[in-house]
């Protein structure tokens, strides 16, 4: 099986699996007991909150260790909300946000009454930053809006959306930059909060965290003991929250290689595609090259997974965390495509392992699959 799924998740490299299990054998003991195992594993796990802190520039306090970008997401956004609602009761985000932001965000609308704005995106993928202009108000208390879109790749402009954000209002500014960590430049200095995972980085699943400013108080989701600074109650996972430093650390050094060298693959594929009138390339070319999505003219998304699976060949259809509902990309949609592109999408997802010869047979199987289907 040639896998073109990274978007999904990766692989765990081999020096963070040997780490993690020389770490399980000896570090088991509960990082809040008094004994000396205990205090040893609690300071192992402190060490790489630091040296997370140091890799990223920011204050050891600001990094808290979760389970999964998933719970980030909603701490950041609905432990802000309850916790700053006295401000007001007005979220703004994106139509086209990975579904834990989403339904964070629903949920507060449809139980807690809070309001919620959702930005619009240009043909690009990338959020109109006039809209957000727009769509902030005095009640604003919150803005979400993702580095990366997890099924196109369109990167959006951060900056420019948080420093009018918070030069306009009170409102904090949280970005899911989970498919951009390791990938492109991360800057956390113009940012409240962010989400990261260390399974898109080769790293553990289960495995997360979120970097709040120290300034930002959250309300804690999970009652319980004094773990992550009072704000995420239970055990810690002391071993997985170890080796996410040395996670961190190495994708950080090879970042800029693999960036280009992904970069070369993503235009080979491109090239490839184009050959083909049947399939049309939804991703915009300054994206992220790592994601390319495309559409097939004659081929529904879900004949077309099950063809490339049966010749060997893992991609999504769209973010995984949504498999399973209707086969219709709203980030297609939104970017104004069309549902018959919206229903006929995939995502190939690159990976500084993948080859040039996997790239290649991949596009002569998918050109082979649209040809099959045209001609039946």
């Amino acid at each position: 099986m040639i896998y073109l799924d990274y978007a999904s998740t990766t692989p765990i490299r081999k020096e963070v699996l040997d780490t993690y299990e020389k770490l399980l054998e000896r570090y088991y003991a509960n990082s809040d007991s008094l004994h000396d195992l205990g205090r040893e594993s609690a300071k192992l796990m402190e060490q790489s909150r630091a040296n997370i802190a140091q890799l990223f520039h920011v204050l050891e306090e600001e990094i808290i260790f979760t389970s999964c970008a998933s719970e980030s997401n909603n701490y950041a956004i609905k432990g802000y909300a309850w916790k700053y609602m006295h401000r007001g009761k007005h979220l703004i985000t994106t139509c086209v946000e990975h579904s834990s932001v989403h339904n964070a965000c629903k949920q507060l609308a449809e139980h807690f009454g809070f309001e919620v704005t959702y930005l619009p995106v240009l043909e690009n993928g990338c959020v109109d930053v006039k809209a957000l202009k727009k769509a902030l108000r005095k009640d604003t208390i919150l803005v979400s809006i993702m580095m990366v879109n997890n099924e196109t790749g369109a990167i959006n402009p951060i900056k420019e959306c948080a420093d009018y954000v918070h030069a306009n209002s009170r409102a904090a500014f949280h970005v899911d930059a989970v498919q951009a960590l390791g990938k492109i430049p991360v800057d956390l200095s113009y940012v409240d909060m962010a989400t990261f995972s260390a399974h898109k980085i080769y790293g553990l699943k289960g495995s997360a965290i979120l970097y709040k400013k120290k300034m930002i108080e959250l309300l804690p989701l999970i009652s319980a003991g004094q773990q992550e600074f009072n704000l995420r109650g239970g055990t810690s996972n002391v071993c997985t929250n170890i080796v996410f430093a040395k996670t961190l650390r190495l994708i950080l050094e090879e970042q800029q290689a693999h960036f280009d060298y992904v970069s070369r693959l993503n235009k080979r594929l491109r090239k490839s595609l184009k050959e083909e009138n049947d399939i049309l390339i939804n991703s915009d070319i300054q994206g992220s090259p790592y994601i390319l999505n495309v559409s097939a003219r004659y081929v529904g998304s879900e004949i077309l997974l099950n063809a490339l699976n049966e010749r060997g060949f893992a991609v999504s259809a769209k973010s995984t965390c949504a498999s399973k509902s209707k086969a219709i990309s709203h980030v297609l949609m939104a970017m104004g495509l069309g549902e018959q592109r919206a229903t006929h999408s995939i995502r190939i997802s690159l990976s500084h392992l993948t080859t040039d010869a996997e790239v290649d047979s991949f596009a002569s199987a998918l050109k082979e699959v649209c040809h099959v289907y045209r001609t039946k």
